[in-house]
């Protein structure tokens, strides 16, 4: 089966973070409200200068979003743009130039679609009358306003201060101070992956061709494009070496020859390259096994290909099963096993030396660390791992602030998320200043670590939002989407599911035990875990861990088993459907976010069209297995209430999916509610939005359950 990367999204680049306005008051209890629970703020991730000590970060505070930036050795915060509304325009592709004088950033689009809107729009979900664009902007750090470099995305910038980045498909450079763009050359492909020499005289670039991918390399407009060795397969992730003579790059197979089982998992077969870059000429160093653990990754990422100290490329794979880091030589040979162990590994930097790697990973010494992220530190060329942090807190996306200091992302249990320092040697972290909030972080409830058995015999993981006393209350059943994701205890690293968690929070003080499930499919339990049988579009038997968590959550002191409720979004929004379609005799109510509803309509835009090709595969067997693992194929036996969520300019789950199944709940006279958000993407982009999305999901569970606070 060929897998679908994100196929059902769940996140947003930039999503929405906090939430104002008094939709669900306080309950008289004492406990927090649900604007007071969404009030937290966000960090989407932290960069750092490559010659000097300095770092940036984006941060949301109810869905405003500003560029941030501290310098060493103090690294005091300081607000570099002045942004003020929740106008649902990202800001992503960070970048602090080498100097540290300005940070680049480019504002507006929707950074996580699996396919462009119609006429390739920018969203608009405030319904501005001015038609909102996609561009590159940078501020100065030393003081002054944000300047407009261009139209575009994607940017990149050299050690000498040149900017690069990609408009309609092609490579444009303006300058970083605001002037006139102009296209840097003319390449047949559509040009991504945009990567500056170490001198800055040459741009790497990739150039997607419909069914194969060059890396090519631009030097100046009177020289020829330079395309290393071209085959038919697609490349990717171009590398410099740091001497700028040798270029690495990844190598999969193009897209033909027989169709692949669709039903199926099949192996993903993937090499690293490496080819000179005056010459063009190349050479493999390193091919995968052709298995399903030698299969390309697709976690954070993806191979993560980089150079590191000793001449030596260090990359992810999953030959013993889980997400870890390798190295090897140049040159080629075996490679080393950085990171041993059943965990996975995720977020990746490395140190300015290139002799260590940083990264977060779900093990440490404390109980329940296969449910969070801590930091570690691994040598470039053995298998020497050290813990940055540990406990019961959550930190991820490591950054080198300087030749001996950590920043990253951490938060906890209640505390939200904020820009940390630490240590090279573990020692010393401290939260950076004027981060904190008035947030009720104390009042939150330590979500538990627990296990069950499906159906099948498998242990299935999830985390218990429960408070005690009291009388028997509502059970709630939260699923993820993704599917490729992980619930923590604690904040999430994603925006979309730290909304999640600050709902489970809410419910769980105002009435309710909740169960979220980490159904197989999801990361954090190994390739086996992520990858089961007959899952998905091809038989959908992940919902027997949703369905065995409700029965678990039944079996539970102080849960009503004749109250239990489901939401979710995305691929969330999918098994929330699936339940209410097979089981309302369990799920008596539930909440569908922009959900899958028919997997033969997915399929069919995977696929394409029958006559493309005469060759067929077991496409027939495919749709009929892909409409029997859908929930419309159950609506004659649903019964229970349903809340529809979903933006109608939802570029990773079609907004006709929802239309559909409205009509055939009207068909079946399935009582049902609507909250359609005009103008809004999948990971809905502003705080109005996820204002009324999360009111309306607590005012319904409420409702329907029967929940008392």
């Amino acid at each position: 089966m060929r897998r679908l990367r994100n196929w059902v999204g769940g996140v947003a680049a930039a999503a929405i973070v906090a939430l104002g306005g008094s939709a669900i008051a306080a309950s008289p209890g004492g406990a927090f409200s649900l604007d007071q629970a969404l009030s937290y703020p966000f960090i989407t991730g932290v960069v750092a200068a490559r010659n000097v000590d300095a770092i940036a970060w984006v941060r949301v505070v109810d869905g405003v979003r500003n560029v941030w930036f501290a310098k060493g050795p103090d690294y005091l915060p300081k607000q570099l743009t002045q942004y003020t509304a929740d106008d649902g325009q990202e800001l992503t592709w960070l970048t602090l130039t080498a100097d540290g004088a300005r940070v680049v950033y480019v504002r507006g689009g929707d950074h996580d679609a699996n396919w462009p809107a119609e006429g390739n729009l920018a969203p608009d979900p405030d319904a501005n009358p001015t038609e909102p664009k996609v561009q590159v902007w940078s501020v100065p750090t030393g003081g002054g306003p944000p300047v407009l470099a261009a139209d575009g995305d994607a940017p990149a910038i050299s050690d000498q201060g040149r900017l690069a980045f990609v408009k309609d498909g092609q490579a444009w450079t303006a300058p970083l101070a605001g002037g006139k763009a102009e296209r840097l050359f003319f390449d047949h492909g559509k040009v991504g992956e945009l990567a500056w020499s170490p001198d800055g005289t040459r741009l790497a670039f990739v150039s997607r061709r419909s069914d194969h991918a060059f890396v090519g390399v631009f030097r100046d407009p009177a020289t020829p494009i330079l395309y290393l060795a071209p085959s038919t397969s697609r490349d990717g992730a171009p590398k410099w070496s740091p001497d700028g003579r040798r270029i690495a790059f990844t190598r999969r197979p193009g897209l033909g020859g027989p169709p692949e089982p669709v039903r199926v998992d099949v192996p993903q077969p993937w090499s690293i390259w490496v080819a000179d870059a005056d010459s063009g000429e190349g050479h493999q160093v390193w091919a995968s096994p052709k298995t399903l653990v030698g299969s390309f990754p697709d976690t954070d990422g993806e191979a993560n290909l980089d150079w590191a100290a000793g001449d030596r490329l260090v990359f992810m794979t999953e030959l013993d099963g889980w997400p870890h880091l390798y190295s090897m030589p140049a040159t080629g040979g075996a490679p080393t096993l950085l990171t041993p162990g059943d965990f996975m590994v995720e977020h990746v930097g490395m140190t300015r030396d290139r002799r260590a790697l940083i990264f977060d990973a779900n093990t440490g010494g404390a109980a329940g660390d296969g449910d969070r992220r801590h930091l570690f530190i691994a040598s470039v060329d053995r298998p020497e791992m050290k813990p940055l942090t540990a406990g019961e807190g959550v930190e991820w996306k490591a950054m080198a602030a300087d030749s001996g200091h950590i920043a990253f992302i951490g938060a906890g249990v209640g505390a939200p998320a904020a820009v940390d320092l630490v240590a090279q040697d573990g020692k010393g972290r401290r939260e950076l200043a004027g981060q904190q909030t008035a947030f009720p972080a104390a009042d939150f409830v330590a979500p538990k670590a627990v296990t069950w058995t499906a159906p099948d015999g498998a242990l299935v993981h999830g985390q218990l939002f429960q408070r005690p006393g009291g009388l028997a209350k509502p059970g709630v059943i939260f699923v993820h989407g993704g599917p490729p994701r992980q619930m923590l205890l604690g904040w999430h690293y994603m925006d979309y599911y730290s909304n999640g968690y600050a709902v489970n929070q809410y419910l769980a003080a105002h009435g309710f035990t909740v169960l979220s499930v980490n159904y197989r499919l999801g990361i954090g339990y190994g390739r086996a875990y992520q990858h089961p049988e007959r899952a998905g579009l091809s038989g959908a038997s992940e919902y027997q861990d949703v369905l065995s968590g409700a029965k678990y959550l039944q079996s539970l002191p102080g849960v009503d088993p004749a109250r239990i409720g489901i939401w979710g979004g995305s691929y969330g929004g999918f098994l929330t459907a699936m339940a209410l379609a097979k089981n309302s005799d369990v799920f008596k109510a539930g909440v569908d976010l922009h959900g899958v509803h028919d997997w033969s309509g997915y399929l069919t835009r995977f696929l394409g069209h029958p006559d493309e090709r005469y060759e067929q595969g077991d496409r027939a067997e495919a749709m009929t297995t892909a409409w029997a693992s859908s929930p419309d194929a159950y609506v004659s036996t649903w019964t229970s209430p349903v809340l529809l969520i979903q933006g109608d300019d939802d570029r990773n789950v079609a907004f006709h999916q929802t239309v559909d199944l409205a009509r055939r709940l009207d068909d079946q006279g399935v009582r049902y509610e609507e909250l359609v958000l005009p103008d809004e993407i999948h990971g809905f982009l502003r705080a109005a939005s996820w204002r009324k999305a999360d009111a309306a999901t607590v005012a319904f569970l409420t409702r329907e359950l029967g929940a008392k606070p």
